[in-house]
């Protein structure tokens, strides 16, 4: 492998704002080979999510913050092509923090091997990887919706809220999810079966939730914040919940986060509002991939991956995240 050269995209700075190319330094360095207890893979496709621009920032969160000069830490899937560690052998198709570039060098920490027959390798970043465990026990555990709730969701045309709006669907909800523009919205209703679909682009938001939801919201599961949030904490059933799961309108603020105006709708409905982080479920990843797998073979649900391809365009592709550019899982292939 000493042939080989590994491109690789290391964090060059902590961002104020918008991240860009110059956030990272791009390098390329030969391909080194496993140690004692490493493996070797080529990395086949890469994640991108929005959570990706809070591992840059430095100070307290769910996991530490990647270091300054080193590899932009991501997920992916890829094929194993040499091993010095007992549970894996060339050929092994895994998924696992890859990092963003073209060999993963190192220990499998948190790695698990996947089979690429049964389902395409994106698929195991969208329906069947961390997108689908979030949505997943985002919902289930945290929403815990009824048969008859109305549940809405913000960036449900996206990666997670397309995944939690179907589960939705199939525990017998009414939901509803915000969108941005009139194809993401037809995709919601038309392709995935959603009740309804708010174009928060060309609808005033509070009036367009009063038409969808009259009886109220059960279920709020957020993926954005800010003034979506506030607009459906407007209109909370009693005992709602709501599911903080994300809140990409703030993630690149320069000024403090925007917290909710409306939060004393909360003590008005005797409502909750709790937030998530996936790895929390870790030890049941394994029963909720079967479940998911099961009805994404049964037809019951649908993963879409927006793929696209090239390592170099990393920063780039990135920022489709947070301009509402992605429709559907945003990959990277690699």
């Amino acid at each position: 492998m000493s042939t080989q050269l590994n491109r690789q995209f290391l964090l060059a700075k902590r961002p104020s704002g918008m991240v860009s190319r110059d956030t990272f330094d791009y390098v390329e360095k030969p391909v080194g080979e496993p140690g004692n207890g490493q493996i070797l893979v080529k990395n086949l496709y890469l994640s991108l999510d929005p959570a990706m621009r809070g591992w840059m920032n430095e100070g307290k969160s769910y996991i530490a913050p990647v270091g300054l000069g080193d590899v932009m830490r991501a997920l992916g899937v890829g094929e194993v092509v040499a091993s010095n560690h007992p549970d894996y052998k060339a050929g092994d198709h895994v998924n696992g923090a890859l990092g963003v570039q073209d060999y993963f060098l190192g220990e499998p920490r948190g790695f698990y091997k996947i089979d690429p027959t049964r389902a395409p390798l994106p698929v195991y970043l969208s329906a069947l990887g961390m997108t689908g465990m979030t949505a997943y026990f985002a919902l289930l555990d945290v929403g815990a919706p009824k048969a008859g709730d109305t549940v809405v969701l913000s960036g449900a045309a996206g990666a997670v809220g397309s995944i939690a709006g179907q589960i939705a669907k199939l525990k017998g909800c009414r939901v509803i999810g915000i969108a941005g523009g009139k194809e993401k919205c037809a995709y919601l209703t038309d392709e995935l079966g959603f009740d309804a679909a708010i174009d928060y682009k060309s609808e005033d938001l509070p009036e367009a939730l009063k038409r969808e939801c009259p009886k109220g919201v059960d279920v709020y599961f957020d993926n954005v914040g800010g003034d979506t949030l506030d607009a459906v904490l407007g209109r909370l059933a009693p005992k709602a919940r709501i599911v903080i799961c994300g809140a990409i309108s703030q993630y690149n603020n320069k000024e403090a986060v925007k917290g909710p105006a409306n939060y004393l709708s909360l003590l008005v409905n005797r409502a909750r509002m709790e937030g998530f982080v996936v790895m929390d479920h870790a030890t049941n990843f394994a029963s909720a991939a079967a479940e998911i797998g099961g009805w994404l073979a049964e037809g019951k649900i649908k993963s879409k991956e927006h793929i696209v391809e090239e390592l170099e365009t990393f920063p780039e592709t990135l920022l489709k995240l947070f301009k509402g550019e992605n429709f559907g899982k945003l990959v990277l292939k690699v």
